[in-house]
């Protein structure tokens, strides 16, 4: 199962180019997609889900083209979670995702099964009685991801999920969204590193409505070998100017001395000591070094 994007542009009304040529194809299991406000990711989500047509270029889901004779049959094989999102305020939790439920023409002892299997997996089952609107943002949140999830679709598009929870939330959601993409296919949208480094095999770092990188994080990892650097500044004007002239993905104390862990080309004039790049020093790299 994948879902296969070619040549795929997006430009809006104001000529503005939101995806510019962009190629990739989603294979099973969960692919991360990382990138900065106004990359483009929230775009091409808009796409893969049918809510936006391209301006050129192609999707296929399965081999099956994106199309407006196809769109009924594809928007019943997708979930999402936008990143905003607003579930019916006055409903309660179990009328909202029943109402959602029959939206999505899931018979009613098929949804409630669901309905139950989905908020003990979330940790809602005691806010099942609660109206929407009584809900804290993470709580909807977790609302909203149960109401992706309930016709079980083939191709799963999250943005930011774990927005708002707790860690033993996030790791919760985390372990639920890894089984679910056995034999399915997810695009998780984050700015949480972790999220992805906790889930994800393959990543893609969006730029400017292109992608910069797709593939294995092990190879984005390698990208960045040694071009991250441990070093230690004097004082604070030191640590100023290092932040001014680099990539300073960290600071803080330790022992008495400021550490600060930076990304450059080349290792700084200075006491440094190359060490091995996280996720996020990757993506500091891959965005603001590569060709």
């Amino acid at each position: 199962m994948s879902i296969k994007i070619e040549d795929l542009t997006v430009v809006f009304k104001n000529k503005v180019t939101a995806i510019n040529h962009i190629n990739l194809e989603i294979p099973k299991g969960i692919l991360g997609l990382l990138g900065e406000n106004g990359a483009g990711k929230t775009t091409l989500m808009r796409v893969l889900t049918t809510i936006l047509e391209p301006s050129d270029g192609t999707v296929s889901f399965e081999g099956m083209s994106y199309n407006s004779g196809n769109y009924a049959e594809i928007q019943g094989k997708i979930g999402y979670l936008p990143q905003e999102i607003e579930l019916y305020p006055s409903l309660t939790v179990q009328e909202c995702l029943e109402y959602m439920g029959d939206l999505s023409c899931i018979p009613k002892r098929t949804c409630k099964e669901r309905i139950q299997y989905y908020l003990e997996r979330t940790n809602l089952l005691e806010q099942r009685k609660k109206k929407m609107k009584q809900l804290s943002g993470g709580m909807k949140r977790r609302v909203g991801l149960v109401q992706a999830l309930l016709n079980e679709p083939e191709f799963l598009v999250i943005d930011e999920p774990t927005t708002g929870l707790d860690p033993e939330e996030r790791i919760r959601i985390r372990n639920l969204l890894v089984e679910f993409s056995e034999n399915r296919t997810v695009l998780f949208s984050t700015h949480v590193v972790e999220d992805l480094i906790a889930t994800c095999n393959q990543i893609a770092v969006m730029k400017k409505g292109e992608f910069l990188y797709s593939g294995s994080i092990g190879e984005l990892l390698e990208q960045a070998r040694g071009h991250v650097w441990l070093c230690k500044a004097v004082d604070e004007k030191t640590a100023r100017e290092l932040e001014k002239n680099y990539h300073v993905s960290s600071k803080q104390y330790v022992n008495g001395s400021l550490q600060i862990r930076l990304i450059s080309k080349m290792m700084p004039p200075m006491e440094c000591k190359p060490c091995e790049a996280t996720l996020e020093d990757a993506y500091i790299y891959i965005t603001n070094f590569s060709a």
